[in-house]
């Protein structure tokens, strides 16, 4: 797989001016019909509700939330898009979705999500994450009128090397665990539906984005660091760490998603020469252990504690590190991090204290972030 796929990151060096970086992109949103896959998550939740501001016409497609208490139901996404309940899976099911929707633009960020679950799972890692991705750009190829699509897949598509230098979008893919191996298989899709039905003359352009760890508010999923934190947390108990020393670019769900809506309202425009793979990470200093934002974490949380549990020798395989070179995106689509690693603990904590506080106003605290965030993208020369 990973000579191959050092083709797939090829980069158009022929552009080097940078697109717009304030917001003035976001007006190409405004009452468009946009698709957005797995809107029932984490991500999704935090994308429609953005694209509701952006005065998009926000579709939805995912299976029903699977914990108590989500995002979607939390914070009224279920409010703002036009839901279809159904499984990535079906082709038939991803089709009837397409032609409800009639979307100008697709965001498929639906997936199996966690590392963990791939070890436990791995047949229905690979079935959501490559077929439903195929489901996806199948759909894409019989429906005309879609002008754009944003496939997310992740920083583990790439193979671990165990380097130590972030990875760019020119380094072989690859997986040692079943969710990575997917995400990689996901890349490979995407650019054989790229090379063989959205090529040189297409009305439909294809990109994928790979993003790393993501933390902000209304995250409750299990095998996660943050969620797992704000548990124990809320519970007055220790926080128990299974691989302290990893390292990961962590940064706010808004950044990425900053990075994936540029990029798609550019497609939108026409900009075939975009037609590539996108790292969407944050600067180095940004990738820490594990350890290190859990104890950021509970100094603003203002109480708490955690140990580290004594044998993790039969611990399922993570790359101890990982960290995305986002070189390309800020050259190119003029990209960069507007939110560092502090206020991005700092506005994650903001929200799940304010939740605690008043569940009702979950709606309102996200939306008040991506206000907040939108001002700070004005700000941006």
């Amino acid at each position: 797989m990973g000579e191959r796929a050092r083709s797939v990151g090829a980069v158009d060096t022929a552009v080097t001016l940078p697109l717009p970086t304030g917001s003035s992109w976001t007006s190409v949103y405004q009452g468009r019909r946009v698709l957005v896959t797995g809107h029932s998550g984490f991500k999704g939740g935090w994308m429609s509700l953005w694209l509701h501001e952006l005065g998009a016409e926000v579709h939805g497609l995912s299976l029903l939330p699977d914990q108590e208490p989500a995002l979607f139901t939390e914070a009224g996404v279920d409010e703002v898009s036009a839901t279809t309940f159904a499984d990535i899976r079906s082709l038939d099911a991803v089709v009837e979705a397409f032609e409800k929707a009639k979307p100008d633009i697709v965001f498929h960020l639906a997936a199996q999500s966690l590392v963990r679950r791939g070890y436990s799972n791995p047949v229905d890692t690979y079935a959501t994450n490559v077929m439903g991705t195929v489901n996806v750009l199948e759909a894409v190829r019989h429906h005309q009128g879609v002008r754009a699509v944003v496939i997310v897949t992740s920083d583990k598509c790439y193979e671990d090397r165990h380097t130590l230098w972030s990875y760019r979008e020119t380094d072989p893919l690859g997986g040692r665990d079943p969710y990575s191996s997917s995400k990689g298989c996901a890349e490979l899709v995407t650019f054989a539906y790229q090379s063989s039905f959205f090529g040189t003359g297409s009305e439909t352009l294809v990109a994928s984005a790979r993003a790393g760890n993501v933390i902000g508010g209304g995250d409750w999923a299990d095998d996660r660091i943050v969620p797992d934190i704000v548990r124990a947390l809320s519970r007055r108990e220790p926080v128990v760490l299974r691989n302290p020393n990893s390292v990961r670019p962590w940064q706010h769900v808004l950044e990425p998603l900053r990075g994936y809506l540029l990029l798609g309202a550019h497609l939108l425009g026409g900009r075939s020469d975009l037609v590539q793979p996108w790292n969407f990470g944050p600067p180095e200093e940004a990738a820490v252990s594990v350890r290190a934002l859990t104890e950021a974490v509970i100094e603003v949380w203002g109480e708490g504690s955690l140990v580290v549990t004594p044998d993790s020798t039969s611990e399922p395989h993570e790359a101890s590190f990982l960290s995305l070179d986002a070189t390309k995106a800020r050259r190119l689509l003029g990209f960069k991090g507007l939110v560092d690693l502090e206020l991005a603990i700092k506005m994650t904590v903001d929200w799940y204290r304010a939740y605690q506080s008043a569940p009702g106003d979950a709606g309102r605290l996200t939306t008040a972030q991506i206000i907040e965030y939108l001002a700070l993208m004005d700000d941006l020369t």
